[in-house]
């Protein structure tokens, strides 16, 4: 496809004869790429699982920590994917970054075929799986260009929330292709039970978990190649006015791409401890964080020439205070939605797979619990939700306002995050927690479901605050932000289930979906508020 000069999708009569069928065939072609992307960059929530099934000798809370690990390069990555679209072109930047999804893909699979694979490749290989969560932020923002304002809510929802399912299609997807030999290869033996969609599977059973990283070649090749020739790159003054060539777009990509990695790298060496490859010092996550997007953005700046002058001009939105608003708010939404799909099976698992009994006066996690629910058999039904729902709120949100529908989200994220919290604690010290599963369950999938209608609320939000030129950038900002939900969530969880307190963290993700709602109300439901309900 040719690169296209002119774009005005806000001319009504332009929109009609030429815009809506290019903006619609880049939108479902986007869509697939970004599904892959998902699947590829949280597939260790489930791969995790199953590892435990297979007696991989790696201890439960360092399993988290590859969850972790992806969820803060995924996030860190989408730092400097926010800025790719007017610097590299859509159809550069998405069909690029979905090929790179074939090295993890490729890595992992390798990786899971011998049980005595160390935990530092797992950590590398879910390091490199972070590009799929960072082309969240690229795609959202050429999306963004290519539908006018008042069919963004439907669009951007459509691209995220069928994107999103990514999360579901690996969550039902890879314990199905794990069950019989695809690739070839040597099975490994079940030690625990496990399961898919359909049912258990009994201890004894041959599994090759190898298959769950082959398998995303059958979809990124091909996708690779539609991409490339079904999509376009947007010359237009306001999208990607000096488009450099592929092979200087791929190499901008590659290169900011290094920083991201860089510091996400950074950042885990200040948090982990020795045996895992940091340095021991333990610094807190909440100081980490904001050091690792300071950094990321600062070292980005730097890069000379055309980027350096193109990256200036779009830093122009961290003087605009919407941008710090709806970043606080798109995590509430997004952040949630993302960071417990990634943790959600590994939850549920941990929680209700073992029996919590008082042995010699110390209460005793460890023991398989038989009667137990299958993690794989339900981990997809919370993503799955909250994905299917996501363009519903976009277009709810068109009709009623972002902001108020925002609002009822975030109280009913208050009231189940409680409750799950409630059923959590229950679970924990109960040597039937098969018996709290069914409204811990219930109540999960609504919190799912709220995020799923808040971050399509969001969407609108965006584009009514922002211009044109900026929403598309604030996008991928803000999505970066709040995919830090994703490193977040799994360690805050991991770190709980460790004290043996699980339920504290959802009380805690509660309390911040509270001042969420004071945030949302203040800047944009006050009848004095410079954008009201948008």
């Amino acid at each position: 496809m040719s690169d296209i000069q002119k774009w005005d999708v806000e001319d009504a009569q332009f929109w009609e004869n030429e815009g809506k069928k290019v903006a619609n065939r880049n939108l479902w072609i986007s869509i697939p790429s970004l599904l892959c992307g998902f699947a590829v960059w949280l597939c260790w929530g489930i791969i995790t699982i199953q590892m435990l099934n297979l007696g991989f000798p790696i201890p439960k809370a360092d399993l988290f920590t590859l969850g972790a690990v992806a969820g803060l390069t995924g996030a860190t990555l989408r730092i400097p994917s926010s800025f790719f679209i007017r610097l590299c072109g859509g159809r550069n930047t998405i069909v690029f970054t979905t090929a790179l999804l074939m090295i993890p893909a490729i890595g992992t699979g390798i990786a899971l075929q011998d049980l005595n694979t160390p935990l530092w490749v797992f950590m590398f290989l879910a390091l490199l799986s972070g590009i799929g969560g960072g082309n969240f932020a690229s795609s959202m923002s050429n999306i963004s260009f290519f539908f006018p304002k008042k069919q963004q809510g439907l669009a951007l929802g459509l691209n995220a929330g069928l994107g999103n399912f990514g999360v579901t299609t690996m969550q039902i997807l890879v314990p199905l292709v794990m069950t019989f030999g695809l690739f070839g290869g040597e099975p490994m033996e079940l030690v625990n039970t496990s399961g898919t969609l359909i049912g258990k599977i009994p201890a004894g059973t041959d599994a090759w978990i190898h298959n769950a990283g082959y398998v995303w070649l059958f979809f990124l090749i091909p996708l690779a190649l539609v991409g490339w020739w079904g999509m376009n790159n947007i010359k237009a003054s306001h999208v990607t006015p000096g488009l450099p060539s592929p092979v200087g777009s791929f190499s901008i990509i590659t290169g900011m791409f290094l920083i991201g990695f860089g510091t996400a790298i950074f950042g885990l060496w200040l948090m982990l401890p020795e045996k895992v490859g940091g340095s021991g010092f333990g610094v807190s996550k909440w100081i980490v964080l904001p050091i690792v997007i300071a950094l990321t953005v600062y070292l980005l700046k730097l890069i000379p020439g055309q980027v350096k002058d193109n990256l200036s001009r779009q830093y122009k939105i961290f003087g605009n205070r919407h941008t710090w608003v709806m970043s606080v708010i798109y995590t509430m939404t997004f952040g949630s939605f993302i960071g417990f799909a990634a943790a959600f099976g590994l939850s549920i698992k941990v929680i209700f797979g073992y029996q919590h009994v008082m042995v010699d006066g110390v209460m005793n996690h460890d023991l398989a619990n038989p009667n137990g629910p299958s993690a794989l058999m339900y981990a997809w039904m919370g993503p799955f939700i909250g994905a299917l729902i996501r363009p519903v709120g976009g277009w709810i949100a068109d009709k009623m306002g972002g902001a108020k529908v925002t609002e009822i989200c975030a109280i009913i994220m208050v009231a189940s995050a409680i409750g799950v919290a409630h059923y959590m604690k229950l679970a924990y010290s109960s040597a039937t927690p098969q018996d709290y599963f069914v409204p811990f369950l219930v109540l999960f999938l609504v919190l799912f479901a709220a995020t799923g209608i808040g971050n399509g609320s969001t969407f609108r939000t965006i584009s009514m605050v922002f211009d044109k030129e900026q929403a598309g950038p604030v996008l991928g900002w803000t999505s970066a932000v709040a995919a830090y939900g994703a490193f977040i969530i799994p360690k805050v969880l991991g770190e709980q289930i460790k004290l043996t307190t699980p339920e504290n963290a959802l009380y805690g993700f509660a309390i911040f979906y509270a001042v969420c709602i004071v945030i949302n109300r203040w800047y944009y439901l006050r009848k004095s508020a410079e954008f009201h309900n948008p």
